[in-house]
């Protein structure tokens, strides 16, 4: 039997898918917005004014520190003989039914809310905000690109999900890769600058729970509340909604 190359060759591979994701959607999302539909969408700009390009340079070089920082972590724990066999990756989709497949996504969508929610808290208290998150933070108004614009020590937080993943319950592989596709699309998403959805979104039964991009915004303006990824559970439920946010949900 061939043995298995050394997880290290796989390093190229990852930061390769990873990094053509970002930059994929970051630029389709920078192009449309920022320059094609500029004047078009000007109503939807959450902060009139657009970001400097030092603002993008920025944000890009971080970014690309992030993607090497993740395609390192990702190769070694998929890939490393000493470490996958104690993870509870599924051999096939099926392993353990059809209806437990698809279950496990909503499943990784609020576990990563939960684990975001908490680390960023965490990251909001001076010692490691100073330390790590105001890297982030300088994004005061944020582009798409700053999607994955974090310190290196941030970068390794925001990966700890994948550990989480794959020593907390049986995932697939195809979990990891349609998860982390989704969670760059609404990552850009958040950054974008502009709201996407209707006026009054917010005030529906869904809508109030959804973490949309003026929530995210706001967070960067203001620098604290609404601390959520995907979803606003936990900002309710710990009274970090930001205030504005409340009073603009009055009819």
């Amino acid at each position: 039997m061939e043995a298995d190359p050394e997880w290290w060759v796989w390093i190229p591979k990852a930061v390769w898918r990873i990094g053509g994701r970002y930059i994929l959607f970051a630029s389709l999302a920078f192009l449309f917005f920022y320059v094609w539909k500029k004047d078009t969408f000007q109503t939807r700009k959450i902060q009139p004014r657009f970001p400097k390009a030092s603002d993008y340079q920025r944000e890009i070089a971080f970014s690309v520190l992030t993607i090497l920082i993740f395609g390192v972590i990702v190769a070694f724990i998929l890939q490393s003989p000493t470490i996958r066999p104690y993870t509870l990756l599924m051999p096939t989709p099926d392993f353990h039914g059809w209806f437990y497949y698809v279950l496990v996504f909503p499943v990784m969508l609020f576990v990563h809310d939960t684990y975001f929610y908490w680390a960023h808290r965490w990251m909001h208290m001076p010692f490691w905000y100073r330390k790590v998150h105001t890297i982030h933070h300088r994004s005061t108004n944020p582009s798409p690109w700053a999607a994955y614009s974090f310190h290196p020590w941030e970068a390794l937080i925001e990966i700890g999900i994948l550990p989480i993943f794959v020593f907390g319950f049986p995932v697939h592989r195809n979990h990891i890769m349609l998860f982390f596709l989704f969670m760059i699309v609404y990552n850009v998403y958040g950054h974008l600058g502009f709201e996407l959805y209707s006026q009054g979104f917010e005030k529906t039964r869904i809508g109030r729970w959804i973490n949309t991009s003026r929530h995210h915004n706001l967070h960067h303006s203001r620098f604290t509340g609404n601390y959520g990824l995907y979803f606003l559970f936990w900002d309710r439920w710990m009274g970090t909604i930001r205030n504005d946010m409340l009073d603009n949900e009055k009819p």
